[in-house]
């Protein structure tokens, strides 16, 4: 079991104020007796920053606390500091309102329960996926996802049905881009709404886009829908909520170890729910096999 753990905590995302959850988390780390220091992000890529110098200082684990954007910097620190061996164990204390990731590794949502498990100090091995020279744990997309991101980021609310309602309003103005898409076994030219990538099921808290993908099978899930309506889209939307729009004819879904794509016009792209480049032309993907230990 660990002893020492970086923990690096997102305080200011989420519904509790930002002293509330620095309080939380120091609160459940001492019921479970863990030797911990804590970094607190500032402003963004700052957690990215602050895993790259804890892995460098040779810190056993270090913990991103907050939502799937905390973990997604934090992971792109850990590669950057040494992408030939992970020299850190990534923990997790899950403080978002997706949890995508930590949901799938069934780490409990309860700070307590999430501090034992580190306490514990059980790992596994998963995959990492690679967006031109950024990490993802859980999906990516191209296309009208990371537009939905965007539009989310600008709302001011903060609920759980968020990402739903930044959905509804980005389709009301949806076009389509043009794309060449390429992978293993196959490519696709022509009018495309959407290309989400997972390398788990579920993205958003709530939308099984790849609902196939599994977090250690060395393969990328991919679902590309081709130019579709705002009513089709408006339709297809609550199927992405138990994974059924995979069976609409519009909607190609494959796997693949690599994958590329160009766009037309310029689209942005998300890494795990954080949009770190709007106006990419070319995209490419690939998978690396069990590159990330986690606690679990």
């Amino acid at each position: 079991m660990p002893t020492n753990v970086k923990i690096i905590l997102n305080a200011h995302g989420g519904l509790l104020k930002r002293q509330a959850k620095i309080d939380l988390v120091e609160q459940a780390l001492q019921t479970v007796s863990l030797d911990y220091q804590l970094a607190i992000t500032e402003h963004p890529d700052h957690g990215l920053a602050l895993a790259k110098q804890a892995a460098w200082e040779g810190w056993p684990v270090v913990v991103a606390a907050g939502g799937d954007g905390t973990i997604n910097e934090v992971v792109n620190g850990l590669m950057q500091a040494d992408p030939a061996e992970q020299r850190s164990t990534l923990g997790i204390i899950p403080l978002g309102t997706g949890n995508d990731l930590s949901d799938a590794l069934a780490i409990p949502r309860d700070v307590t329960g999430a501090c034992r498990r580190l306490a514990e100090g059980n790992t596994r091995l998963i995959d990492l996926g690679l967006v031109n020279d950024r990490y993802f744990a859980n999906n990516s997309a191209v296309g009208l996802e990371p537009v939905v991101t965007v539009a989310q980021n600008e709302m001011r609310y903060a609920g759980s049905s968020r990402y739903m309602l930044a959905a509804i309003k980005t389709i009301l103005t949806a076009q389509p881009w043009s794309m060449r898409i390429k992978w293993d076994h196959g490519i696709y030219e022509g009018p495309v709404t959407l290309v989400s990538i997972g390398n788990n099921t579920r993205t958003g808290g709530a939308f099984y886009m790849t609902p196939k993908a599994c977090l250690d099978d060395g393969l990328l899930d991919f679902v590309y829908g081709i130019g579709m309506s705002r009513w089709q889209l408006l339709r297809l939307l609550p199927k992405t909520l138990s994974g059924q729009h995979i069976n609409h004819p519009l909607v190609t879904y494959q796997q693949t170890k690599t994958l590329s794509i160009t766009a037309t016009p310029p689209t942005p792209i998300h890494a795990d729910g954080e949009v770190f480049d709007r106006q990419a032309v070319e995209i490419n993907y690939q998978i690396f096999p069990k590159k990330l230990r986690v606690i679990i």
